[in-house]
């Protein structure tokens, strides 16, 4: 990475990247305090999420909008490379979603209170409790076109490899009967791989595969996760 723009990423892009974070919380906290979540819990980080991408000279292109219907509501399962995964599902998927979110994330200053302000649902896999609860609140959040997005590998990869998959977004889609739609990402790893502060100018490829409609009985959840796997995997290859 050049010096000059190690030099613009420190004292141009970080401070900024700071201040937008702060207002779009504050945007987030105060706008939904007074109700509307559907809306102020995701525009201002949809926007957000652009200006990011912008800052860090990253372009994203989505291939496969038409896939989807922005009046259904979903289950997107998508591969996890990087950091800027998030900024480029946020800003260009273009439907209205909740995240489904690491339960320490809530812990952020600000933007994790803003999170839960928002209706992102949080789950603590270690307690059975807690994901009872996740259940609950996704229930409540997931009907007139809003979806949920989660990440099924759990973490971002080290390898840039796609790594296994958890059953638990799959069980959420077999509880639900909602269709399935796999997303893959590709680039994200090489802009920024786990455990690195300096983003690389970049592209990154957002895909939205076909949904996969649940049967009459719902989904096997073992079959499911397969599925998924194999069409992220088959895109990346």
């Amino acid at each position: 990475m050049g010096f000059l723009r190690k030099i613009y990423l420190i004292f141009i892009a970080a401070p900024l990247f700071i201040l937008i974070t702060f207002l779009t919380a504050v945007v987030t906290i105060i706008a939904t305090a007074f109700g509307g979540n559907r809306f102020w819990g995701y525009w201002p980080a949809h926007i957000w999420s652009r200006i990011v991408c912008a800052l860090a000279w990253v372009k994203v292109e989505v291939r496969g909008r038409e896939n989807i219907d922005p009046k259904t509501s979903y289950i997107f399962v998508s591969n996890h490379q990087g950091a800027f995964d998030i900024w480029a599902i946020y800003g260009y998927l273009n439907h209205n979603f909740k995240w489904l979110m690491k339960k320490s994330l809530e812990k952020i200053a600000f933007v994790g209170y803003a999170c839960r302000r928002s209706g992102h649902v949080f789950v603590d896999s270690n307690s059975l409790q807690s994901i009872r609860e996740t259940i609950e609140d996704a229930r409540h959040q997931l009907k007139d076109g809003m979806s949920l997005v989660i990440f099924p590998e759990g973490t971002r990869t080290k390898t840039g490899e796609l790594g296994s998959f958890k059953r638990g977004a799959f069980m959420l889609a077999g509880e639900f009967r909602l269709p399935v739609v796999p997303l893959s990402i590709q680039g994200a790893y090489n802009i920024m791989p786990r455990n690195t502060y300096f983003p690389r100018a970049g592209k990154i490829i957002l895909t939205i595969h076909t949904p996969i409609e649940p049967g009459e009985r719902g989904f096997n959840t073992r079959e499911l996760l397969s599925q998924c796997h194999d069409i992220i995997a088959s895109d990346l290859s």
